[in-house]
């Protein structure tokens, strides 16, 4: 078959908060941490910061007392400190610092220009800047909280042999040092109530394998390695600890980038994303964007710069918002890798390179891929630091248990005669719907084309639509306007039966 195409028939078919701790900038981590009040979702006032509020020149806060947003050890002005001022900071100021001179703030430093440091400035309509490395050794870095895991009695009375046991039943390989036990239960993971209450309204009845072992481990800010399948459940598994992260962390002030950065390869993936972090953001007003090619910038600059906690982005997009410094990546802490074979395979590799080196090296980064080769390994190896791993099933890619898999091979010439005969069949069922997969774009519209001419409600979608277009498409498939889809392999993300 030269140009393999194949169908499948059959029916086609989540943000919570802890509160933030106090508005102190610097936290002593090796200190006992106090019960997070999961219940609270007072994030405090978001004001809708106007353009010219963005510079990177412009201060953080000003110079004031104690641990607060001012001077001293704060997001202010002052010292070693987020704001405008002495040597060591986030803000202004000369010295190694993120402010001005050789920093990330103020002119000048690590991003040439007048525009500011660290791609800290305001947007500019001038050439694109070359991203610099930071030199991260010379910069002083404000202390953050990322470990928020509270083991339940239940999960610590819990045998080893319990532990294993379930483990084996659910095929999870779990690898590294002192990983924390899997929960069976959504109260298990401490959630608060208007969380259960959502998780429950979907029909979820508990966590899925991914999400069981996944969220102890990025909840206790530890770096990790998830291998899982697509429709695992793994986006939630990191998009809910990402979302206690941000609240545990100080408020945005003008001219900050996101705190939770989430990388994925396609900007349907993307899009999926945005719809979780939606669900579950909203209650603690937690904000995000979704960056991605093949549609306006502008838009997407706007996002960013009034400020977003969560910014979900495809690596080429993410790149061009840094270079015109319409963001930052100064205040990320928690970086999501997702579908780490897939960007590879993509190319991508340089392009991750290239954003990672942007980031605080001390950051929690977790990477989700649905196989383990050794590029990915690589990846992980450089990336993460004394990284906790879980597979779940086989680290190689395989067929489904869960469909039955039919292989017919007919010559070219008969494959529109074999095609319309499965349809016919698949379709005598009202309520029935028919993706079929193609390898190229031109084949996509061909079969659709030759379907429609015989009268099949079908429609195509590929890299070749925009994204409204595919939008309109996968919407008009899963109310069954058009039940039958043609699809080259951009359209397998979000069609799953799980919409995590």
């Amino acid at each position: 078959m030269s140009d393999g195409w194949n169908t499948s028939g059959g029916n086609a078919s989540a943000g919570w908060a802890p509160a933030p701790p106090s508005n102190s900038y610097q936290q002593d981590s090796s200190s006992s941490r106090p019960p997070l009040d999961y219940s609270r979702n007072d994030r405090g006032s978001y004001r809708s910061y106007d353009d010219d509020s963005r510079s990177g020149r412009k201060e953080y806060g000003r110079s004031g007392e104690s641990r607060g947003y001012g001077g001293g050890s704060s997001y202010g002005g002052g010292g070693s400190s987020y704001g405008g001022g002495g040597s060591g900071s986030y803000g202004g100021g000369g010295g190694n610092s993120y402010g001005g001179g050789s920093s990330y703030g103020g002119g000048g430093g690590y991003d040439r220009g007048s525009r500011g440091g660290y791609t800290g400035g305001r947007y500019s309509r001038n050439e694109p800047q070359e991203l610099i490395k930071p030199n991260w050794d010379s910069v002083t870095l404000p202390k953050f909280e990322k470990n928020f895991y509270v083991e339940s009695d239940s999960v610590a009375a819990r045998s080893q042999n319990e532990v294993d046991s379930y483990r084996q039943q659910h095929e999870m390989i779990v690898t590294g040092d002192n990983i924390p036990k899997p929960i069976t239960s959504f109260e298990e993971a401490n959630f608060p109530e208007s969380v259960l209450t959502e998780i429950k309204k979907l029909g979820f009845a508990s966590p899925t394998p991914i999400q069981s072992q996944g969220w102890p481990m990025a909840l206790s800010g530890r770096d990790m390695v998830g291998i899982a399948s697509t429709g695992s459940g793994k986006t939630l598994a990191y998009t809910l600890p990402g979302i206690v992260h941000i609240n545990a962390q100080p408020l945005l002030q003008p001219g900050d980038g996101p705190v939770v950065l989430i990388v994925a390869p396609t900007r349907e993936l993307a899009v999926q994303i945005q719809t979780e972090c939606n669900k579950y953001g909203a209650n603690s007003r937690i904000r995000n964007t979704c960056v991605y090619g093949g549609t306006s910038r502008g838009p997407q600059i706007r996002d960013l710069r009034r400020g977003v906690e969560i910014c979900i982005a495809t690596p080429g997009r993410l790149i061009d918002m840094l270079q015109i410094g319409a963001t930052n990546l100064r205040r990320v802490t928690y970086l999501v890798l997702d579908e780490a074979d897939r960007m590879l395979d993509m190319g991508f590799e340089p392009q991750i390179r290239k954003i990672v080196d942007q980031i605080r090296p001390d950051r929690q980064t977790l990477m989700w891929s649905a196989t383990w080769p050794k590029e990915v390994q690589q990846l992980a190896r450089d990336f993460l630091d004394d990284y906790i791993q879980v597979n779940i099933g086989s680290l190689d890619l395989a067929a489904s248990h869960n469909i039955k898999q039919i292989v017919e091979v007919i010559p070219e010439e008969d494959k529109h005669h074999r095609l319309a005969r499965h349809l016919e069949k698949i379709m005598d069922q009202r309520e029935n719907k028919t993706i079929i997969f193609s390898a190229t774009k031109r084949t996509a519209d061909d079969i659709t084309r030759h379907l429609r001419q015989e009268g099949w409600p079908a429609m195509a979608i590929h890299g070749g639509k925009t994204q409204s277009e595919r939008d309109m498409v996968i919407r008009d498939f899963r109310t069954g306007k058009n039940p039958v889809m043609v699809a080259t392999d951009v359209a397998s993300r979000g069609l799953g039966k799980y919409s995590y």
